[in-house]
């Protein structure tokens, strides 16, 4: 039996312009140009120049407004739901979160200089002078190269690399016939690639540095003691018992202390000069606010820079003229009805950018002011330890705006200041109480930790328990826990592999 049943439901639902801005605030500077460029070539109706956004609408009469907004009505339901999905699929700058990249996150925010190369394009290019015996082999070559990675190590299993053969091109191969090729490929620029652990990848460039030893004769005995550290010791190295190793090896400290240099001199990621896009000389960071200080009082301004002046096209207004004098002598057939509806259409889409734009730099600008009033000590000296605590809520309950919105400004965001391009991010951190009661950023107490561990002898690196102890005696109380906390973020080892002879 069917029934039928009526039923309240509250359902939150984004309309076109807020995910329009939802997106755009996400946008740093360095990319806002792009994507403006892609809705001017998407939107005739929009233009570079003076910002004009009238009520273009009212051109085309009360009468027919009524009967384009009723014809709207019947499809707006499915007309809403296929833009935003057609909108976030085709946006670069979607509503989502990126890891990286580094990033994925890391990596697309900056401007950098392109080059004609890829890494792997690189490789391709190289596969030519090892002459192959058959196509056979030149494509499991392919397949090989295509699956090395970014930092240049290929981590599939050769059992994996072989399924991946059959069922992409229909080779039927062995385990031992693909690492055979892979030693071929690893014979490539630049040396390490293709290795399948860190231990290949340094055995691999130390072995092509003692095959080319004529050039530096005098390295060959340092070399060779680290080729044998690397082939039958490499797990006491990695742990840095370096007691053991003069055991083992049956040499003085200052050899090992040689053969220890060599390895460090070994490139552990292999492709780290080049990203999807080639080799990076260097990036260029744009930021999004600039704060000048004038005679001790901070300014703050918007980089618009890549931001171009945008208004409405001149020739859809006068085609909405047109219309409205045919229309004033009854002469307006059902095909410029339709053409005048198109023409509404991307008048509002052209509007609605133009005031999502204005509302982006408007809420950036808000955003960043009360970041620079938070932390206006900071900004007026440079002085790192002057950074209060701050978190996202801060600066919410300052600006109104809701948490997700000061998260999205402060997102792959700079601010240029008299003392370099700064990261919002980093303004941003919890606090600790000092011995004093007093509250503390764990930016600072992060600072105090570096500099113990720069400070420290390398010989006898100081524990987690010391470094907790060293924290105290400069006023900060913290567990030791959070002391390991903080030096994980820090990219800090522990103390044994801190340790050097």
């Amino acid at each position: 039996m069917f029934e039928q049943k009526l039923s309240q439901k509250n359902l939150q639902k984004l309309s076109p312009q807020q995910i329009q801005l939802i997106n755009l605030l996400q946008v740093p500077a360095a990319n806002l140009e792009q994507r403006i460029k892609e809705e001017l070539e998407a939107n005739p109706a929009l233009d570079e120049g003076d910002s004009e956004v009238d009520e273009l609408s009212d051109l085309s009469g009360e009468e027919d407004r009524d009967t384009l907004e009723s014809e709207q009505e019947k499809t707006e339901d499915v007309e809403m739901d296929e833009f935003i999905e057609e909108y976030i699929d085709d946006d670069p700058s979607s509503y989502q979160y990126q890891t990286n990249h580094q990033s994925e996150e890391d990596q697309s925010n900056h401007s950098s200089v392109s080059t004609p190369n890829s890494f792997h394009e690189y490789l391709v290019q190289q596969l030519g002078m090892l002459q192959f015996d058959s196509e056979r082999e030149e494509s499991i070559a392919e397949q090989l190269v295509g699956s090395i990675d970014n930092e240049g190590y290929l981590r599939r299993e050769p059992k994996a690399i072989v399924n991946d053969l059959i069922f992409s091109n229909h080779i039927n191969t062995s385990e031992e016939e693909v690492i055979r090729i892979l030693e071929r490929i690893q014979e490539l620029e630049p040396p390490g690639v293709g290795a399948r652990d860190l231990r290949e990848c340094l055995l691999l460039q130390l072995k092509r540095k003692l095959k080319n030893q004529k050039t530096e004769p005098d390295q060959e005995d340092s070399r060779l003691l680290a080729l044998k550290v690397l082939k039958d010791y490499f797990k006491e190295f990695a742990k840095k018992h370096y007691s053991k190793l003069l055991r083992y090896l049956e040499v003085n400290e200052e050899e090992l202390k040689e053969a220890i240099a060599e390895i460090l001199k070994l490139n552990p990621k292999p492709a780290s000069s080049y990203s999807e896009g080639g080799p990076e000389p260097g990036h260029y960071v744009i930021p999004d606010f600039i704060i000048e200080n004038k005679d001790g009082e901070l300014h703050l301004r918007l980089n618009n820079r890549n931001a171009p002046d945008l208004r409405i096209n001149n020739q859809y207004r006068n085609m909405l003229e047109d219309f409205q004098k045919k229309r004033e002598i009854n002469k307006v057939n059902k095909k410029e009805k339709d053409a005048v509806f198109f023409i509404k259409q991307k008048i509002d889409s052209a509007k609605w950018f133009i005031d999502a734009i204005k509302q982006r730099q408007n809420t950036m600008y808000h955003t960043m002011y009360a970041i620079m009033q938070y932390q206006y000590e900071y900004f007026l000296t440079g002085d790192s330890t002057k950074l209060k605590p701050m978190i996202l809520k801060d600066i919410s309950e300052l600006t109104g705006y809701d948490i997700s919105t000061v998260s999205r400004v402060a997102n792959s965001k700079y601010v240029q200041t008299e003392f370099g391009s700064k990261n919002l991010k980093s303004f941003f951190s919890e606090s600790v109480q000092n011995i004093a009661g007093e509250d503390v950023s764990t930016l600072e107490v992060k600072r105090i930790l570096m500099q113990i561990v720069e400070k420290e002898d390398k010989k006898k690196p100081l524990s987690d328990e010391k470094l907790k102890k060293h924290l105290e005696s400069k006023g900060y109380s913290i567990a030791r826990r959070t002391v390991a906390k903080y030096r994980e973020q820090l990219n800090i080892p522990v103390a044994r592999l801190r340790k050097e002879l």
